[in-house]
């Protein structure tokens, strides 16, 4: 769905309480935000997404730019407080494919430089699809690049922290440039860490084998040296598998599996059943 798509025609005014950075300095840079929503009106839950209004820039006419956000925190909101919520947002920037110029992202940026006290305007909550199942004995199988760990910090803290006694395999496969890129599994920000003594958790890190060349994850290498867990788990039908990042991962997942069932058209029927049973979610942005 384009973002032009979204109801943003009830929109809700947020304070930034905190902007931290989880990434060193010698990084790509970002920031987890933590949001104060006073409005009761406002609930979700975890896998959903709010819609940040930033003030447009001066070459367009919109009156706002919309850009949507992963929300990092359970349904009992951020730290416990339902009228907070944090979400995770990376500093970008585009190159102009006419001009060849560097131009910062509207809404990244005015996320990143916006100080505690300030406030803006959302949109939201969006999307109903990303969201672990109500059953404590179903394996999740969640595979994520980049700030798309956001969801799942909220999933871990909703079924091990609320939920309490969570039965099923937990597996999260996540990837980033470098180990110090790995959000929420750093020296800046280990929240994560904090379920690695839980016995159904795993947690399976890819890192590029060539940082400084800006090669992508080595996600596939990754699930590939675990393929015969991740295999047994798609088989299983207790498992739902989750699917969040950068929309090149679905190519890359896609070539995994299709390695692993045999063929294509192995695969598709395998993802039409998981589809159909909404055991397969993804969230993909560009």
């Amino acid at each position: 769905m384009r973002t032009t798509e979204y109801d943003i025609s009830h929109p809700y005014k947020a304070q930034v309480l905190s902007n931290d950075r989880i990434t060193p300095p010698d990084t790509d840079e970002v920031r987890h935000l933590v949001l104060s929503i006073p409005d009761a009106t406002f609930n979700f839950v975890e896998g959903q997404s709010i819609g940040v209004l930033a003030p447009p820039s001066a070459d367009f006419g919109n009156e706002h730019h919309l850009r949507l956000y992963s929300i990092a925190s359970s349904r009992q909101g951020e730290d416990g407080n339902l009228a907070e919520i944090s979400i995770c947002v990376r500093r970008c920037f585009y190159i102009d494919d006419i001009s060849g110029e560097r131009h910062p992202g509207i809404a990244s940026n005015y996320l990143c430089d916006a100080k505690p006290g300030s406030d803006l305007m959302i949109t939201g909550p969006y999307g109903r699809q990303f969201q672990a199942p109500k059953d404590s004995t179903a394996n999740l199988l969640m595979i994520g690049i980049g700030t798309g760990i956001a969801p799942f910090r909220a999933f871990m803290k909703h079924i091990y922290e609320e939920r309490k006694e969570w039965q099923g395999k937990v597996r999260l496969f996540y990837g980033a440039r470098t180990g110090m890129d790995l959000l929420y599994m750093n020296d800046q920000n280990d929240d994560l860490s904090l379920y690695y003594d839980q016995a159904t958790f795993k947690a399976f890190e890819a890192i590029s084998t060539r940082p400084h060349f800006d090669e992508p994850p080595d996600i596939e290498r990754c699930l590939m040296d675990n393929a015969l867990e991740v295999w047994e788990m798609i088989q299983d039908p207790k498992t739902y598998i989750y699917v969040s990042g950068l929309s090149s991962l679905e190519r890359s997942l896609d070539r995994i599996m299709i390695a692993l069932a045999g063929s294509e058209k192995e695969w598709n029927e395998i993802k039409k059943k998981l589809i159909a049973e909404r055991r397969w979610a993804t969230l993909f942005y560009d």
